[in-house]
């Protein structure tokens, strides 16, 4: 898999903004996202994954599932309790990034149902660096 396209809202924001690279915190982040906590990110909140072919598939809009990284390829969902590489940085998959109710009102009525356990990974940040469009994801 690789970094197809990053999409980052600060916090006073209401649209996503594609930007070309990120800087990852260990257990904070993406500086300039609204999910960077400078106190420590909850468990599975520093980033968020999700395949391309999902986000087509579903007839959605690039960025509309607000997931900061969309990735090229398939094997999100066996990365949940294993850590990986996104670029030079190491991050560990903590869960499914389950579509939800707010998903739905941000696009169309039944897309819940039609990416359960599709709409991407929730992962923690375990070194800092960069992230860029075109950075390989890979399992370690």
């Amino acid at each position: 898999m690789k970094v197809e396209v990053i999409h980052l809202r600060a916090p006073d924001e209401t649209e996503v903004r594609e930007v070309a690279l990120a800087e990852a915190i260990a257990g904070k982040g993406i500086e300039g996202d609204r999910y960077f906590f400078a106190e420590g990110a909850r468990p599975g909140l520093a980033l968020t994954l999700i395949e391309g072919d999902v986000v087509r598939e579903a007839g959605l809009a690039p960025g509309s599932t607000h997931r900061q990284l969309t990735v090229t390829g398939t094997g999100l969902n066996d990365l949940v309790g294993k850590k990986f590489r996104v670029g030079a940085i190491e991050c560990y998959g903590v869960m499914l990034c389950e579509p939800c109710l707010h998903l739905q009102q941000m696009t169309r009525p039944g897309i819940i149902k039609e990416l359960v356990h599709r709409a991407g990974l929730n992962a923690d940040i375990l070194t800092d660096g960069s992230i860029s469009v075109g950075d390989e994801v890979v399992e370690l």
